[in-house]
């Protein structure tokens, strides 16, 4: 799920883009309210809870409804969760794949099938705090990315796309995009959602935008996914990226949120948090009282695109409520 270098703060597709006073109005908008935070959170009384992370290989939103490709889409369809079936099968899951058993025609030598992140949550009435700390896997020697050794990502929805309350961030990665079965030779589609496309095939949405006009209204209705990252280098600062998910992978200029990350006896530890209150349209209003769905993703050993580690769908809310993680104020 890694961010573009360089996008507008809302920008919609290649058709069309909002008018451009608009556009630098929200940026301006955003550059205001978004600030690092002044205190960080005392994470020693919050207990963990470990997500684990598998590797996925080629499996698409499209894989996961064919019944001829995934055994479990016909209970998919019907409205099962992937994590009511699939729970527990993580490590299994992530091994079969990584091996190239299924759904990776090129695997990696010695690349571990899956890892756990250890997760906390918290807020302070003003700001959402993540904490994520894992133990990387051996170095494979293979570096698709050579500038960044790790990027970590936290993916959040508010229910307004029920596809990623089904399935995380499955609902954001499709058969067509970079390094997937049905990608293009010289494609560069990132994740999106398919209410941006005018139809999804077997392959994918391919291209194939609704017109602006539409993409702009799916905007204002919530239709989108908001991410947060931090990239990873060991001894330098831990980058900042923020951004959102309709029609591609589209990055907030400046980013909303904040990075902070260590590096310390073979473990990551990095904090990720965004103020509470929304700095513009494509950012969540984060609340009390409203349960959200987070995935989480981890790029390791210098990985890019589709070979990263990933979660099933989670809840969470804050200050209290019947959810995976509850960030009670701190």
């Amino acid at each position: 799920m890694r961010a573009p270098d360089s996008t507008a703060y809302l920008q919609l597709p290649r058709p069309s883009r909002l008018p451009r006073l608009v556009a630098c109005a929200l940026t301006a908008l955003a550059s205001t309210l978004v600030a690092t935070p002044s205190l960080a959170v005392d994470w020693s009384g919050v207990k963990a809870r470990e997500v684990a992370l598998f590797y996925p290989g080629q499996g698409s939103w499209e894989w996961a409804l064919t019944e001829k490709d995934h055994s479990g889409a016909p209970k998919f369809r019907d409205g099962k969760n992937c994590a009511t079936c699939h729970e527990g099968e993580q490590k299994d899951m992530g091994q079969r794949i990584v091996s190239g058993e299924k759904l990776e025609p090129q695997p990696i030598a010695g690349k571990p099938g899956s890892s756990t992140m250890e997760v906390r949550t918290a807020n302070d009435g003003e700001r959402l705090y993540f904490q994520l700390r894992w133990k990387p896997g051996p170095a494979s020697g293979s570096k698709m990315d050579p500038d960044e050794a790790a990027h970590v990502t936290v993916m959040l929805g508010d229910g307004a796309v029920k596809e990623a309350t089904r399935a995380g961030c499955w609902a954001t990665c499709h058969d067509d995009a970079i390094g997937m079965a049905s990608a293009p030779a010289d494609g560069k589609i990132t994740k999106y959602l398919g209410v941006s496309r005018v139809k999804l095939a077997r392959t994918g949405g391919g291209e194939n935008y609704k017109p602006a006009a539409d993409l702009e209204k799916l905007v204002q209705e919530g239709m989108f996914l908001e991410y947060w990252q931090a990239e990873l280098n060991p001894g330098k600062p831990a980058e900042a990226v923020s951004g959102y998910v309709l029609d591609r992978r589209h990055k907030h200029t400046p980013a909303a949120s904040s990075a902070s990350a260590t590096f310390a006896d073979g473990w990551w530890t990095v904090e990720l948090s965004r103020a509470l209150a929304a700095a513009g349209p494509t950012q969540k209003a984060l609340a009390a009282g409203k349960t959200y769905t987070v995935g989480f993703a981890l790029h390791d050993d210098y990985t890019d695109h589709r070979y990263h580690y990933v979660s099933l769908e989670h809840t969470l809310t804050l200050d209290g409520g019947n959810a995976d993680f509850v960030a009670a104020k701190r």
